[in-house]
């Protein structure tokens, strides 16, 4: 509740602050610790500051769990009941096979010898994090729906609010932080506002239940559907169905639970079966969009857009925290030299490096969400029905393998390179063409099937990359922000170049085109 957090201003606050942050949900809460914790002061702003009832961000991958060790804010998945994730158990077509995360020392700061993530209430773990957030003496946590950005001569200065009481307020500060979300209303002043809608998620909570498989997620992999279910307590288990297009069955008139009983059950596995029929009640039902939106900031002295705000992906995989978190660490590396930013041109062009450090984690995370959905999610068609069941076979002939070590690790946030990803399609690939269609005689049908399935198979990744992430632009606010092919390619290795521990890596490293 509101009541448990501190949102008194102490006598620091009565100066300018260095840094104002609109909304405080995780990258918000956690960048506002983050920056406060170097000394700086920290205004966040944010239009609610109860506890959110979000059925999304439920799920921290264990990478997301190594940023949130950086942060030292690890702590906050303590005392709300949080469960860890040991990997994910996958069923289809009467067939079922585990994923489990790799145990490997990803973090000398992890005292944990598991590879895990967390899976949680979503408000509980903000409500953590904004509590921690406002114990800093230099940070003030104020309820206030902001309406515009302050500019000034193209450079932003702050922010006009209305504070709880409505009365129109303005906070000035030497950098504004948008971090307000997938509704984002100030997106528009920063970036490329255009929002894909892809389908619905929608969503209950089973009680006293307990999963065949304590610790992982599992997830049916059916048509029309897929269906994901994970414990988010130890009395509560959530449900999803991902259900394609723009018009939901009615959740208020029943046609939902009629759905979903007669559709979707038919296609749940036995051990599940009676846990998922039982839990379905249309008053306990909601349905959210999902979304997707491509990084393409307009470049804005004084301002910076990190979040939900800034970069979206499909639900499903459950990477949009660890994203947001490692986009914390970054922007937090980068700032830690800038003692003073008053000069808004200056630090924008020292901040313009965000957007190659981010892209082996971000793209990774991305591209892994589009290529799961429209593999796994979305409405089959004859090549990718292919697909999907040569992906289940190759993951079910290489269980406890190198390639499922490899695929968990960048599916979790782990091991992020765009790469390996590109790599370990081609591997596939192969795979699906020798093992399933030209074996043992490669007919003429077989071979043009085979080329056609390769093609379908490397469009989800390869072409998605090149076209969604690699072109975040090295000369950004550059003259005619000029893209060059060498500065793709260079683009390409970025992941093989960055080390986690060099985040000062200036963006003249690279080819500007």
């Amino acid at each position: 509740m509101e009541t448990s957090i501190n949102t008194s201003s102490s006598s620091s606050h009565n100066r300018q602050s260095d840094v104002i942050i609109v909304g405080a949900g995780v990258a918000g809460s956690a960048l506002a610790y983050a920056l406060a914790k170097d000394g700086r002061g920290v205004h966040v702003i944010e239009r609610d500051l109860t506890e959110p009832k979000r059925m999304v961000g439920e799920l921290l991958q264990p990478g997301g769990y190594l940023k949130l060790l950086d942060l030292g804010l690890q702590d906050c998945v303590s005392g709300i009941d949080a469960q860890q994730v040991l990997g994910y158990v996958l069923y289809m077509d009467g067939r079922s096979l585990r994923a489990p995360y790799p145990q490997k020392n990803y973090s000398n700061n992890c005292s944990d010898p598991l590879t895990a993530g967390r899976t949680f209430h979503h408000g509980r773990f903000v409500q953590s994090l904004r509590i921690k957030a406002a114990s800093l003496p230099n940070v003030k946590l104020e309820r206030g729906i902001v309406t515009s950005l302050i500019k000034e001569k193209g450079t932003i200065k702050g922010v006009r609010y209305k504070n709880k009481s409505g009365t129109e307020m303005v906070a000035h500060a030497s950098l504004t932080i948008v971090c307000d979300g997938c509704f984002s209303n100030l997106r528009r002043f920063l970036c490329n506002t255009k929002v894909d809608k892809v389908s619905h998620l929608v969503g209950w909570v089973a009680e006293n239940y307990e999963l065949p498989h304590a610790n992982h997620g599992h997830i049916v992999i059916s048509d029309p559907c897929a269906v994901l279910i994970y414990s988010i307590s130890s009395t509560q288990i959530r449900c999803f169905v991902d259900v394609f297009g723009q018009n939901l069955p009615s959740i208020s008139t029943g046609e939902m639970s009629h759905y979903l009983k007669s559709v979707v059950a038919p296609k749940i596995p036995p051990e599940l079966y009676s846990m998922f029929m039982s839990s379905i009640d249309k008053r306990n039902m909601k349905a959210i969009p999902c979304c997707s939106k491509r990084a393409v900031p307009h470049c804005t002295p004084g301002a910076f857009l990190i979040g939900d705000a800034l970069n979206i992906r499909h639900p499903l995989t459950g990477g949009g925290m660890t994203v947001a978190l490692s986009d914390v660490v970054i922007l937090r590396d980068l700032l830690r030299p800038l003692h003073d930013l008053n000069d808004a041109t200056a630090t924008l062009e020292h901040l313009q490096s965000f957007y190659t450090l981010r892209k082996p984690m971000a793209a990774t995370i991305n591209t892994i969400a589009d290529v799961v959905y429209r593999s796994f999610g979305a409405p089959p068609n004859e090549s990718s029905m292919e697909i999907r069941r040569a992906c289940y076979d190759f993951l079910s002939n290489a269980e406890d393998s190198f390639v499922t070590e490899s695929f968990m690790a960048l599916i979790s946030g782990l091991s992020p390179c765009r790469l390996k990803m590109i790599l370990l399609c081609f591997y596939i690939a192969i795979y699906m063409l020798l093992g399933r269609l030209l074996l043992p005689f490669p007919s003429p049908k077989r071979l043009l099937s085979g080329a056609r399935l390769i093609l379908d198979s490397l469009s989800l990744s390869l072409v998605w990359i090149l076209r969604c992430e690699a072109l975040i632009f090295f000369s950004l606010c550059y003259k005619n922000n000029r893209l060059t092919l060498m500065s793709i390619l260079c683009d390409a290795l970025t992941d093989l170049c960055i080390q986690p521990d060099n985040v000062l890596l200036r963006k003249d490293f690279y080819c500007s085109g």
